[in-house]
């Protein structure tokens, strides 16, 4: 088996509440990687972690980072990245997703695709990241299989094929069958389910171990379901077009095994990636990698700073030399580590698709490729304009060396952006959505005691301006002295009181580029 297949890298999205973390820790459970739900254990019998480690997502019940858990089954490695659902770390999502090879739906059978799940897919869609789709909670009550299907079809433009289908949902629920490998899944109460080798649809234990009701209904909506949806067809899954659909209950543990099974036989392995000057194969000799995402504090015990990093290509060795593109440093990688949950451990060599982190003290940064090849920059990890500003006003003046600190670690793992303005002192944080918010003032006291608030500014947006002719940028700053600020980067950008400021100054400054992203050179 070579390097480009024995990988999984893959994420899982969903709308709030759909069950995302329940099916995370169900599906490191059934990979072996956990003992019992809410921990992970990691080669040791004291070595614990839960997938929702900071103290917030503890608090509310979310997931507001993304985590990134391994775990090994049927000769396979699996990379796991659990992203936030939440709408307000859209940002911290997008990045996520540019680091996997294909991805894990989660829909509720009530609710179906919700706002947020539309979002993910289109960024999968994207890239053309392929999809499973898993239907959950069908142990409950819910809508018919037919209903969410079609909307799956209706709503994002996909071909859909039932790969396993529920035999009644909610109080009439009685088991799960598997379409692919006609297997029968019955739950027993108080004790591990029962799963039953069949020859069809129509064999006549179904008949025996179902109700009446149950197996007459069962038979009439999968003859209906595998007529009027498409056959399965894995270079259609591969290249987006089509998404396998199981059903199943990640709290009660039905559909687990069927989706990991899906992920090892269906799901590709490390796939090309986008890059200037060429894209880069998992096959090629060089090692290449790019860092889509920093955390700090993951051990509040330590002011640690780790950088993740997707490898692309390459065998990497513990101890390589890499090189950062953009600023020419090398780097040394003595502890790089894989991750279960926010515990870790030291490893000697990763492969394409694997998630390793570097230890490091802010060289290096989220857009940075890395490389013990020719030079090459990873494309598509851009940082987004911010829908909320505001100012931060410390309230202990002594702290001030602590929040430039606290406001850069969390610039660097995109958090927030911060912004200086070219007049005045106080900081300008710049976020997608008021979760962030309180993120940023339940971090700043619990990681790095500083007390501070957030006060409205004067501004609604922000955005990057730039300009062909360094004369024009000059004089555009001259006589916006008020409405201009720097991001961390030093990049210009322009402060609008409102949408109608922006409007009028991109009118009255034609030679100048006013952009809502900016692409990390």
């Amino acid at each position: 088996m070579t390097i480009s297949q024995d990988r999984r890298t893959f994420a899982i999205i969903a709308h709030p509440d759909a069950g995302k973390t329940t099916l995370t820790e169900k599906l490191l459970l059934f990979g072996g990687a956990i003992h019992t739900a809410g921990e992970v254990k990691a080669r040791g019998q004291n070595r614990r972690a839960r997938s929702d480690w900071m103290k917030i997502e503890q608090q509310r019940g979310i997931s507001v980072t993304s985590s990134v858990m391994t775990f090994e089954t049927q000769g396979l490695t699996f990379n796991l990245l659990d992203t936030p659902g939440h709408e307000d770390f859209s940002e911290d999502t997008y990045r996520t997703l540019t680091a996997v090879d294909s991805a894990v739906m989660v829909l509720d059978a009530a609710r179906g695709i919700e706002a947020q799940t539309l979002k993910l897919f289109e960024v999968c869609r994207l890239r053309n990241v392929p999809i499973i789709t898993f239907i959950n909670k069908v142990d409950r009550d819910g809508r018919d299989g037919f209903s969410l299907l079609d909307e799956v079809a209706d709503q994002l433009q996909l071909d859909v094929c039932p790969m396993s289908w529920p035999i009644g949902m909610g109080a009439d629920f009685e088991a799960i069958y598997d379409l692919d490998r006609n297997r029968l899944t019955q739950p027993i109460r108080g004790e591990d389910a029962i799963v039953t080798q069949c020859s069809g649809t129509d064999d006549p234990q179904l008949d025996a171990l179902l109700t009446p009701a149950g197996v007459k209904l069962f038979r009439e909506e999968v003859e209906l379901a595998q007529g009027g949806y498409s056959a399965w067809d894995t270079e259609r899954y591969q290249a987006g077009d089509l998404t396998p659909v199981y059903f199943g209950s990640a709290l009660r543990e039905f559909g687990i095994s069927e989706l990991i099974d899906a992920l090892a036989r269906f799901a590709p392995g490390p796939r090309v990636q986008p890059a200037t000057p060429s894209p880069i194969s998992p096959q090629d000799p060089n090692v290449t990698g790019f860092i889509f995402k920093v955390q700090a504090n993951m051990n509040p015990m330590h002011r640690d700073r780790i950088a993740f990093m997707r490898l692309c290509s390459g065998r990497f060795r513990r101890g390589m030399k890499l090189n950062q593109v953009g600023t020419g440093k090398s780097i040394a990688v003595h502890s790089p580590i894989l991750f279960f949950a926010h515990e870790r451990e030291v490893v000697d060599d990763a492969f394409p698709g694997d998630i390793i982190g570097i230890p490091n003290h802010g060289t290096l940064r989220v857009g940075d490729t890395l490389t013990d090849g020719p030079p090459v920059s990873i494309t598509g990890l851009p940082n987004f304009a911010p829908e909320i500003l505001r100012r931060v006003v410390l309230k202990d003046p002594t702290k001030t060396k602590q929040l430039r600190k606290a406001l850069d670690d969390m610039a660097e793992e995109g958090v927030t952006q911060v912004f200086h303005p070219n007049i005045g002192s106080q900081w300008i944080v710049g976020v997608v959505g008021q979760l962030q918010l309180d993120v940023l003032i339940s971090r700043l006291e619990a990681e790095y005691r500083v007390d501070a608030a957030l006060e409205p500014s004067p501004w609604d947006t922000a955005r990057w301006i730039a300009a062909d002719d360094p004369a024009i940028m000059k004089a555009f700053a001259e006589t916006h002295q008020s409405t201009t600020a720097t991001d961390r980067d030093g990049a210009a950008v322009f402060m609008a009181k409102s949408s109608w400021d922006l409007n009028y100054a991109v009118e009255r400054n034609p030679k100048i580029r006013f952009t809502a992203t900016k692409e990390r050179e």
